[in-house]
């Protein structure tokens, strides 16, 4: 048997970043087609902006940490060209989706577009040795906080009847400061880092349950509404990752303990023990829950468990961890990796069985499995060489 990290490093060098170059370049307007069906046919030409803006990171990062191949930073390029130049309206808010050339079709709706725009920015110029597209970084940066008490803005179709606070802003913003570390003051840094861990551990995190919830009210308390007991495990443990690395960057062994009980507790409460894997959402006190698509097994949150799961075990050698690990692994590789035609399935039933065979589209891009390959790859040859794990 390979070594774990070896798997990882295969997969990401060999078989999805290769998908990716082949099949979604635009080589005409710039930017990339994500919506490619399992062959790599594209099938849609509409961009989503947050898709660029993952895809131009990804290939920003694997020059930055990886390897400085010039088709890797002019693949970059590419997108963060397309962005600049197309995606934004004109006061740097980016827009959901654009036509194959370049025209707006959906408004900036939500900030989402904006944080993946940010970090491709930030990691290009770098790749780049690039200060305009490091200073547009820092400036797309400055306008998402200006908006995060009301991400959505005049978009925002909820009433004042039933204020609630997302989960996903403060999650995101503790991963893009850290992306953005070498660009910003290190005072705003450490300033974003402590408001993302305080709400992410002390405000979304339930001490009596142990679990992450979707949405809480304005001062933290849980409401009883469809919103309001709304569950995502992948969310919940995607922050978990995030979190580590804060606390390694920091030396803060609580930090990681705590994270690591969460994924665990998380992980129990999620697993489908009737036919694997982990479900997409889930209501807190066991109601239907709203989202009829609640039980698919997804891509994303069997790669960010198993990112989460690495970084967790690194520091803290819990067999507990490993045995999680082992079990997703086993599953997510043995449902969703395409061992014929390459890449990644993205949507299972819960039986396990491929839902929709796409490996991309609106949703589904370049970022999840090559990101969570690398992380992988990194974590487990770190592991390997300090003799943790053989």
């Amino acid at each position: 048997m390979k070594p774990q990290s070896r798997l990882y490093k295969d997969a990401l060098l060999n078989t999805i970043i290769p998908f990716w170059e082949k099949h979604s370049l635009d080589l005409e307007n710039g930017g990339y087609f994500t919506c490619l069906d399992r062959e790599g046919k594209v099938y849609e030409t509409d961009k989503f902006m947050w898709l660029q803006g993952r895809q131009a990171w990804m290939f920003s990062t694997l020059y930055n940490q990886v390897e400085q191949k010039e088709n890797w930073l002019k693949i970059a390029k590419s997108g963060v060209d397309f962005i600049r130049d197309k995606g934004m309206d004109a006061q740097g808010n980016v827009y959901f989706s654009l036509t194959a050339d370049g025209q707006p079709l959906v408004q900036p709706y939500n900030i989402f577009s904006d944080c993946f725009a940010a970090m491709a920015f930030a990691q290009y110029g770098i790749a780049a040795q690039d200060q305009k597209y490091k200073e547009l970084a820092k400036k797309t940066y400055l306008n998402i906080l200006k908006k995060k008490d009301n991400p959505k803005g005049i978009y925002e179709k909820g009433t004042s009847a039933r204020p609630l606070k997302s989960f996903a802003l403060p999650m995101i913003l503790s991963n893009l400061v850290l992306e953005l570390e070498d660009i910003l003051e290190p005072t705003e840094v450490e300033r974003t880092i402590d408001f993302s861990v305080q709400e992410v551990m002390e405000v979304f995190l339930d001490k009596k349950s142990g679990l992450i919830y979707e949405f809480v009210k304005p001062d933290g308390s849980l409401e009883d509404s469809f919103n309001g007991r709304l569950l995502n495990p992948g969310h919940g443990i995607e922050a978990m990752w995030f979190m580590i690395d804060i606390a390694v960057r920091r030396n803060e062994q609580e930090l990681v303990d705590k994270a690591t009980a969460t994924i665990i507790k998380i992980l129990e409460y999620s697993w489908d023990e009737e036919f694997g894997g982990i479900f997409y959402f889930m209501d807190s006190k066991g109601h239907p829950p709203q989202q009829l698509e609640w039980d698919q097994k997804l891509w994303w949150v069997h790669l960010e468990t198993l990112v989460a799961l690495t970084k967790a075990y690194e520091q803290t050698q819990n067999p507990e961890i490993y045995q999680w690990y082992t079990k997703v692994h086993d599953y997510s590789w043995n449902h969703f990796s395409d061992q014929e035609h390459g890449e990644w399935f993205g949507y299972l039933n819960r039986r396990g069985e491929v839902l929709l065979n796409l490996k991309g589209g609106k949703w589904k891009g370049c970022f999840h499995v090559p990101r969570a390959m690398l992380q992988c790859w990194k974590t487990f040859d770190r592991m390997e060489n300090k003799k943790i794990i053989k």
